[in-house]
């Protein structure tokens, strides 16, 4: 699909693409690594709201200064019924202004973006009372795109910002740095850049791992507790996340344990050390698996109603890597970098099913043959992500 010859139409091919991502009516925050399309989305929805963009220097000192300047720009539109604030976690301040406006106007509806929450969600910053729900964008998703490929999708994941350059792959290179440079290191997250940037190194092995932060202390040399702080940054910078253990109604004891994912499979490859002792199998297997995991992840996000993304794991060994709970169904998934599927690949989906057996079950392989063994369906990774439509129930017998 997306070889050599065709990357040079890409750019023209993501012009067209329209996000299944829904604005809502009233005011909200709209969270999301950078590159995965927030302000390019904004632009295109609300093309005629009045643009704040704190990313752009003379603004952003012009209202760090003063921030109640943001009334003043107000004032200078009034006909203009929606306010984009881009970036809003570089001037929180600034929603003190954004309080009182709501209180005083209305109607006037205010999209505040973020690609950190951190300086949000920490230290009492005022989050509008409730009055503005927080809402998050993803990379693209398979059914976005017109075309899709499992095996580029791999190498250089989906993260708008990447596809839509002219060499994704020197563009993802330097993704990690754009955000040591300009969150991390420019924010004052930590004091040590060198032993973050270890830290985002180790974290790659718990890629898809039940996360042990003692083991990742060891590998960065760096105290356990600096290695659980780390890991809050990581998340709270949106450039991770975990996903707990599935416990409702069990019969076995779990492990307690979350697993780790970046948030794009991308960037998991760019930021992994490889050399000789690291197998190209290894890399794709973990990459599959994280993959699925955003893929998930955002049909949770966009799709209406309660769902939960977990996993399942016994004391004893059983384990499934997801585990989807909601009001559109019950879905135990586990995926396979391989190209064939065997009976004991299925043990931990039949351990599950024995336990729940209200579920359904998948299989998501590297091969190109749907099949169903022993009741549970087993499916071509391509055809299943490119199957996964917010608002749609997950199913495998389509």
């Amino acid at each position: 699909m997306y070889n050599g010859k065709r990357i040079s139409n890409l750019r023209l091919i993501m012009e067209k693409i329209s996000r299944i991502f829904e604005l809502p009516p009233d005011s909200f925050f709209l969270f999301g690594p950078r590159g995965t399309g927030k302000s390019t989305l904004l632009k295109r929805r609300v093309p005629d709201a009045l643009y704040i963009d704190l990313l752009n220097p003379e603004r952003y000192r012009s209202l760090q200064a003063r921030p109640e300047r943001l009334g003043e720009l107000m004032a200078g539109s009034p006909t203009v019924s929606t306010v984009v604030i881009d970036e809003i976690q570089r001037i929180p301040e600034l929603l003190n202004v954004v309080h009182a406006a709501m209180e005083k106007l209305g109607s006037t509806r205010f999209i505040l973006t973020g690609s950190s929450a951190r300086k949000l969600r920490r230290g009492g910053t005022n989050l509008l009372g409730g009055r503005a729900k927080s809402l998050n964008l993803h990379p693209f998703m398979a059914c976005e795109l017109t075309e899709f490929s499992l095996d580029y999708a791999l190498r250089v994941g989906m993260i708008p910002l990447v596809l839509d350059s002219a060499d994704p792959e020197e563009t993802l290179a330097g993704y990690a740095s754009l955000y040591l440079e300009q969150e991390v290191q420019a924010e004052g997250l930590t004091r040590n850049i060198g032993a973050f940037s270890r830290f985002l190194e180790a974290m790659s092995f718990s890629h898809g791992a039940v996360l042990n932060a003692t083991a990742v202390s060891r590998e960065c040399e760096i105290e356990r507790r600096t290695v659980v702080n780390y890991i809050d940054i990581l998340e709270d910078l949106l450039l991770g996340f975990r996903i707990p253990v599935f416990s409702r109604r069990a019969k076995r004891k779990t492990a307690k344990h979350p697993k780790f994912y970046y948030f794009d499979t991308g960037v998991f490859r760019s930021v992994r050390p490889q050399g000789p002792l690291d197998s190209e199998a290894e890399m794709h297997g973990a990459g599959l698996e994280g993959l699925v995991a955003q893929h998930l992840r955002a049909w949770v996000d966009y799709t209406k109603g309660r769902h939960e993304l977990c996993y399942w794991r016994t004391r004893s060994g059983s384990e499934v890597d997801f585990i989807i709970y909601g009001e559109m169904g019950f879905q135990a998934i586990e995926v396979k970098n391989s190209r064939r599927v065997d009976k004991p690949d299925l043990r931990g989906l039949r351990a599950f099913l024995d336990d729940y057996p209200e579920a359904e079950a998948g299989l998501i392989y590297r091969g190109e043959e749907r099949r169903r063994i022993d009741g549970i369906w087993c499916i071509p990774a391509q055809e299943f992500l490119h199957g996964i439509e917010p608002g749609r129930a997950l199913r495998f017998d389509m």
